[in-house]
């Protein structure tokens, strides 16, 4: 019998820094004497058995890399008791004494059941670039996001001067208003609409004709992929420009301030470019030190938690608190943004 015996698995979306956790879960693990399997694909990986057995080897040269070589999926069938079970046989006949998740809230869920239903241990990573995960400031691959994003506006910029344009930047975050929120601070955006707030694109509109009488040549809107999915319609006036399920928030976004101010704007969609790329060195020594985290805890027999850092401090939480409780915006940082883009 093993004594032993990790699991690791990559879930959801991917996030950079989820190779550079994997890093550290193995080696962390083999420095302990313990043995490392990864499935790939995620749950699914797991339910149908699809495993390597892990090295030192088999991490090297991966921190640098987006991605994860694990692969990841969603899987309909880890959420149904039947698929759990089949994924706990497989565990078993590994000899797996835990299992590591390298995800986000929604991974967390599916690892919540599994602890609970079958009192094996269990450890989460948080690695998500919509940074929506409590219990941790930041998650994995967000800071990367983040830095993809900045470096699309700044380009962005340059050509909306030089063709003195409006351009609205739509970013990732579907629920969450975080990669939105640091882009636009640090990108020195004029304009930000996030899931979180009810949007008012009367006084954006009329805030960017301001600044266009006082001689600015161009502007920047930065919009969360989420923003008002549920309050566009509180604006009567602008009923008349549907809005598939399809289309981009942006393009709306974009029709109302043309319409109201008369100025050109154009709208560019950073899309999945925020999930690729080489991790930050932010993004790489968080994934580090939380990977190598979870080793010790699954050593320990930790279930059902999930590892973070807080205030530069490594943090235990039950999994639950992923998504239980509210990572919330920086109410200060929101109006900080208004006020800068003037």
């Amino acid at each position: 019998m093993v004594e032993h015996k990790i699991a690791v698995i990559t879930s959801g979306g991917d996030a950079p820094g989820m190779n550079a956790a994997l890093r550290a879960v193995v080696r962390s693990a083999l420095a302990r004497h313990a043995q490392v399997v990864g499935f790939y694909s995620g749950y699914e990986g797991l339910i149908d058995d699809d495993y390597v057995d892990m090295a030192v080897h088999s991490v090297s040269g991966i921190i640098n890399r987006g991605g994860t070589i694990l692969r990841t999926a969603r899987s309909p069938l880890f959420l149904t008791a039947e698929g759990r079970k089949k994924a706990y046989s497989v565990l078993k006949k590994h000899q797996c004494t835990g299992i590591v998740i390298i995800g986000g809230d929604g991974s967390f869920r599916g690892a919540h059941d599994l602890a609970r239903e079958y009192k094996i241990p269990v450890v989460g990573v948080p690695a998500s670039i919509d940074n929506d995960v409590a219990g941790t400031d930041a998650c994995i691959g967000f800071d990367t996001a983040v830095n993809t994003a900045i470096m699309g506006i700044d380009k962005i910029r340059e050509t909306a001067e030089s063709h003195e344009r409006i351009f609205i930047v739509e970013v990732m975050g579907r629920r969450r208003g975080f990669i939105a929120l640091e882009a636009a601070l640090a990108g020195g955006a004029e304009g930000l609409l996030v899931p979180e707030v009810k949007p008012d694109l009367e006084k954006l509109a009329h805030r960017i004709n301001a600044g266009h009488s006082r001689g600015k040549t161009s502007s920047i809107v930065v919009v969360s992929e989420g923003a008002g999915s549920a309050d566009m319609a509180a604006h009567p006036e602008h009923d008349e420009l549907p809005r598939p399920p399809q289309v981009s928030i942006s393009y709306h976004v974009a029709e109302v301030i043309n319409r109201i101010t008369g100025l050109e704007v154009r709208v560019c969609v950073l899309g999945h470019l925020q999930r690729g790329g080489p991790p930050t060195a932010f993004d790489r020594s968080l994934a580090s030190q939380l990977g190598a985290a979870a080793v010790d805890l699954i050593l320990a027999d930790a279930h059902d938690v999930m590892v973070g850092r807080q205030s530069g401090k490594i943090v235990v939480s039950p999994l639950a608190d992923a998504w239980e409780k509210c990572q919330a915006l920086d109410c200060h940082m929101l109006e900080l943004v208004e006020r800068l883009g003037r």
